[in-house]
Order: structure tokens, then sequence, then C-alpha cells
């Protein structure tokens, strides 16, 4: 059936006096485990307009995955739109609350949410509108089942923190995080946000609703039944029917600026800069248990490109909302110029390695500064002397890992070996040169579900798998293996290799990069990229995989459904690939299928060149911007860490060799 607004307003009105019926599967309020009684006052909205007499419910999320979610009130609009649900406020100091507001006749084609930050107390009124409803899907996609929200600590509350960085509860009106630079007008998500919100717009406006639904109905799956659902659909599966989207949201345009042209997906990636004064040269990203992001910085914040700028003395820590943490940035412990190693142990502790980075025209010598691994408390307090821990043999180490039993692995660049550091003890740390000195420029060491580790030799395109007490257990080859970089495991054992065909990152030497060439950036003569399987006999397939976007491939890393995600130092895209669980990926993909479009991967004009990628909690996709697109020598640092929201399957963390979801 058709409505139009004057339509949706009159059945709403008739329905008014039937009575609200708790949602099929919730539970009904716990009032053993509830504090005092509370209002929460709001209004239903679409674009400048009201929706009456639209059946609104709030609930807590549930606690654990695929738990139930608990209903706290109800309510139904007024004529104007407003409503006031009373309720009994849990006692959880940590839940998170959300709002689901249906109108539309019997069917209710029309749902719109709004989630609240569970980290701080609900706001006095909110807004739910189209806005809302594209952060909620987006924001809570890993942890919604229907109309149940639910999830466990810390990845549904700081899912639910992120949504506030999209649309502003309070308002209705797009988030200040997302309207602001380093987003706002810099990047194009702001516009695919409002095109987004426009998309639902036609159809709580009584118009496109059966248009959306067809649009929005995934591969093998059901239609959705209501817009709230719709805009999951579109979210766990971003690069379906984009162009028909597209077309949809120039129907109904409430929201704006919009975007003038189709995306190759609906995704939406902000970039995070901290206090915009700290990052330069973000190379890698690890979380600890509360979802912060730690990041290793290559050199020195300066705004100018065209200043020398030398090796980075910091670590920065981000909430997951990504702001700094308190006391962020940190230093000592003999941090300099930090590259692609950083890492968590069991116990908390940040471990990051001191490759030396540095810009072109430092004055200093990096000798004997890339000896060392710095490590930190939680707090940022440095464990390390002021000059890091330099035993074991340490050269230009870059990938910098740790097992479950806290066992740190370390790639050493410069010297062809790898150091281990048994149970986080930095006095019995044991140098393992490779067989025959066979391992060139060592980059990144993945360790498996067995324990052992798998280290990347990017001079020359071979891994070296070590037991899990360092004895060499030999080289893989074959199977595509060329430049390989970042090096990622999966629950099953098999070990995931980026192969960049054509970086031969400089070790050795100053830590600098070398010049800017116009072979970095897509167009004729690209490189062979690829990423490889490493199966646990150690065998690989015949071939690589070379679809879903991937371009000088660098870092890599797994998601909680065993699936693939690769950062690309070019064509500013993140690649996404089934992983060695096919049932997890859309029907019909198989092993090493690309999930994202196949020739571009998933783009951002936020992201610049790309090294690290990491998975949070949350299920948020966050690359480190480590060079700008156009770098200067004297100072190439990128100045963002850029996260898409909600896209994977979440990861616990920290992250202690294989990913556990």
């Amino acid at each position: 059936m058709v409505m139009n607004r004057s339509t949706l307003l009159l059945v709403s009105a008739a329905l008014a006096a039937v009575p609200l019926a708790a949602s099929a599967g919730a539970a009904e309020p716990d009032t053993a485990s509830q504090a005092g009684t509370v209002r929460q006052d709001g209004a239903v909205r679409s674009g400048d307009s009201a929706v009456p007499h639209a059946d609104v419910v709030l609930y807590q999320a549930g606690r654990e995955r695929g738990a139930p979610a608990t209903v706290l009130g109800r309510a139904r609009s007024d004529a104007k739109g407003r409503f006031t649900i009373a309720y009994q406020q849990p006692r959880e100091r940590k839940a998170v609350l959300y709002l689901l507001a249906d109108a539309g006749g019997r069917q209710k084609p029309v749902r719109l949410a709004a989630v609240l930050d569970g980290t701080r107390r609900a706001p006095q009124r909110v807004v739910l509108n189209e806005r809302t409803t594209v952060a909620t899907a987006y924001a809570m996609a890993q942890f919604t089942d229907g109309h149940d929200i639910a999830g466990t600590y810390p990845g549904l509350q700081n899912a639910a923190a992120t949504a506030q960085n999209l649309a502003d509860v309070t308002t209705g009106k797009v988030a200040a995080v997302l309207a602001a630079p380093p987003n706002g007008g810099e990047t194009s998500t702001l516009r695919a946000f409002n095109s987004l919100a426009d998309t639902l717009a036609g159809c709580v406006a009584g118009k496109t609703c059966e248009e959306l639904f067809r649009l929005a109905r995934p591969a093998g799956g059901n239609r959705p039944g209501n817009t709230f659902r719709a805009a999951l659909d579109i979210a766990h599966n971003p690069g379906r029917n984009v162009s028909g989207l597209y077309r949809l949201s120039l129907r109904e345009q409430p929201y704006t600026p919009a975007l003038t042209a189709a995306p190759d997906a609906w995704t939406l990636a902000l970039r995070y800069d901290a206090d915009g004064r700290t990052l330069d040269g973000p190379g890698n990203i690890a979380f600890d248990a509360h979802g912060n992001a730690w990041i290793a910085n290559n050199y020195i914040y300066n705004p100018d490109p065209t200043q020398p700028t030398c090796g980075g003395d910091t670590v920065i820590k981000l909430t997951p909302t990504g702001e700094n943490a308190p006391g962020s940035p940190y230093r000592g412990g003999g941090l300099y110029g930090a590259g692609f190693g950083i890492t968590l142990d069991p116990q908390g502790n940040v471990w990051v390695g001191n490759f030396g980075f540095q810009g072109t025209g430092c004055p200093l010598d990096p000798d004997p500064l890339y000896r060392s691994v710095s490590q930190f408390r939680p707090d940022g307090t440095p464990l390390s002397p002021p000059t890091g821990w330099r035993y074991g043999d340490i050269m230009q180490p870059q990938g910098t890992v740790s097992d479950r039993r806290g066992t740190i692995w370390i790639a050493n660049c410069g010297n062809r070996s790898v150091t281990r550091v048994p149970h986080g003890r930095p006095d019995q740390a044991r140098n393992i040169a490779s067989p025959s000195g066979g391992l060139v420029k060592p980059f990144s060491v993945a360790v498996d579900t067995r324990g052992r580790a798998s280290v990347t030799g990017n001079g020359s395109d071979n891994v070296l798998r070590l037991s899990p007490q360092g004895r060499p257990l030999g080289y893989v080859t074959g199977g595509g293996i060329s430049a390989p970089m970042g090096a990622a495991s999966d629950s099953l054992g098999n070990v995931w290799i980026a192969n960049s065909g054509l970086v031969d990152i400089p070790c050795g030497g100053t830590g600098t990069m070398p010049p800017q060439d116009a072979s970095l950036d897509p167009g004729e003569g690209a490189p062979e990229a690829s990423v490889t399987m490493i199966r646990p006999d150690g065998t690989t397939p015949r071939l690589p995989y070379e679809r879903g976007g991937l371009y000088l491939p660098w870092g890599i890393a797994v998601d909680g459904d065993d699936n693939v995600w690769v950062a690309n130092f070019g064509g500013q895209r993140v690649a996404h690939l089934c992983g060695g669980r096919p049932e997890t990926c859309p029907p019909g993909h198989r092993t090493g299928d690309p999930i994202s479009p196949a020739a571009t991967g998933y783009t951002s004009d936020g992201l610049t060149r790309n090294t690290g990628v990491q998975i949070d909690p949350s299920g948020n996709v966050w690359l480190t911007n480590n060079w700008q697109t156009i770098p200067l020598q004297t100072n190439p640092g990128g100045r963002e860490v850029v996260v898409f929201v909600g896209m994977a399957a979440p990861v616990r963390t920290p992250l202690l060799g294989t990913p556990r979801t």
C-alpha cells in the first residue's frame, strides 16, 4: 500500500487507541535490578515534519550476544510527534538504551531508531529521525538481530558511543564529529550519511517503501519489513544495489548536503586526528581490553611537510570514539621513530618497535636509536629505560606481536632475524637468525592457533615459520608470495599474507622511504598485488587472491568471522575478502573471493596511504593514514586514523595470536 504523509497521519490517528503490545522476544522489565523512576522525553520526526502517533518503545540492550532486549517503557507520540516515557532506570552503570518508533499503519513499514551512549547519562530529550536511524544501523550493525540489540562490554557500549559521532540524538542533526574537520566538507562521508537518511525518508513519506525494501534485500536473504531493517541490510551489504539506492535517495531529500553521484559502496568512514597536533605518520594500531586504540607514530608532529621532522617520540592512545585518552600522548621508554610494530600483552602492557623512521634532513643519527623496543604500562607510564629494551640483538624492529602466553615476537628488518622475548621478560630475549640468512628484511609476524610464528621476508619473497619455542621450521615460498608485508592468522590455523608485489622497504639505512613515484597510484603498470593463504601444514593454494581492490597491500587483519581485511598503500581503499569460513560470507562466495567491490575495494576520500588495519570490539575497521597522498620526504606523514563504522565481525581485544569473537 502506498501512503503519503496525510494518509500516514490519518491511519496513525485511527490506531492511537490500540493498546501497545510488547515486541516479540523482548523481555519485560526486571524490577529487582533497577533504580529510581526517570522520564525520557523525545520527538519522532522526518526532516522538518513530525511523525505523529508513532508507537515508541524504550529498550535496554541485552547483556550478551543473542540475548533479548528488555522493554523499559512505551508511549505513543502525539500529533506533533512528541512523547514521554516513564521508566525504572537500570542499575547497571553501562547499560545501553535505545528507542524504536513504529508508524505507517498496521504493517508499520516505518521504524525509526536512536541509540543512547551507554557510557554517559541519557539525555533529557531525544529525537528519532532518519539520521539517528542510519547512525544506529551502522554503529550497531554487529549487535542487532531483528528489533533486539545485544552484546557484551566493551563492544556494545563503544558501538553506541560511536553512533553519537554520526548523529546527535538530542537534535537529530549531524553530530559534531561528522560535521567538522577532519570530516565535514573534507570528505564525502557527511554527504553519504545524508543520502542514506534520504533513502529512508521517501518510505517515511509513504512513497518508496516497496522500492527501498526491494533494493535493500540482501542476496539470498529476506526482504526487510521496515526502514530500520532496511538500513541494517544496507550496512551489512554496502556494495549491493548501490546505484539504485542512490537514485532512490534523490526522490525525497530532507537532508543536505547529499551526494551528487553514486558511491562505489554505502560505507561510512570517520577520520580521527586526536587533538589535531599529535599524529604524524601513524604506522599501526593495537587495541586494549576496553577498545582504546594505541597507535605507533613515525614522526614528531609538524604541520609543515616542507620542514624536516625527526623520529616520533610518542605513542598515542585514542578512546574508542577518537579522542586523546587522559595523559596521551605518552613519552619516554626509548621511543624513536616507531614503525609497524605495536602490540599489547596479556597484562595490558604496550610494546612498540623503534624502527628509527625520520624525515630527510633530520640532524639526528638514528643508530643506535633503532636498536630497541619500548614498553609501557596501561596508563602510559614507561617500563623500559630511556634507551629502550635492547636485549636480543634488535635491529630496526618492524612487526611486534604478543602471543597468548605473553611472549613477544619482533621482526628485525635490519639484520635478517627475529627476537623472541619469552613471557615478556626482556632480559631473557633471544635472537633467532634466519636459516642461511634467507629471510631478508623481516617485516611482520603472525602467531597461529598452535603458537607458531610466521614472519614475512619483504626482500626475499618468503615466509619463515618458527615453533612456539623459536625453532626454525622452514620457509614458505610460492603461492604468489611477492614482496610480502603484513601477516595475520585466523581461528582455523591459516596465516594470511599481504603481497605488495612492489614495495622494497629500506632497512640498514636511515629508515626513510623511497621518493614518491607515480607507480604508487593505480593506473598502467600496476604491481601484482595479492593475498596468499598459508594452510596449517605450510602449503598454499596454487594461485594467490588478487581481487577486491588490492593495490600495494600493506597491513592485513582477520575479523571475528575469519574474513580478511587489507590496507593498501595506494588507491585510497580497503579490501575485504572472504576468509576460511565461506558460510560467514555472502551467498556464493568462496575463500579468497572479494566481498568489497572487485575492482575498487571500499574507497574513501578520507584515506591517504594506509599501512595498519585492525578490527575493534565493536566491529569497526581502523586504518592508519601513514603517508600523505603526495608525500614530501622531509615530512611525509599522514595525520589521521580512519574508521569504517560497523563493517566487520567484532574481535576480542587485546589481540593475542588468532582473533577471538
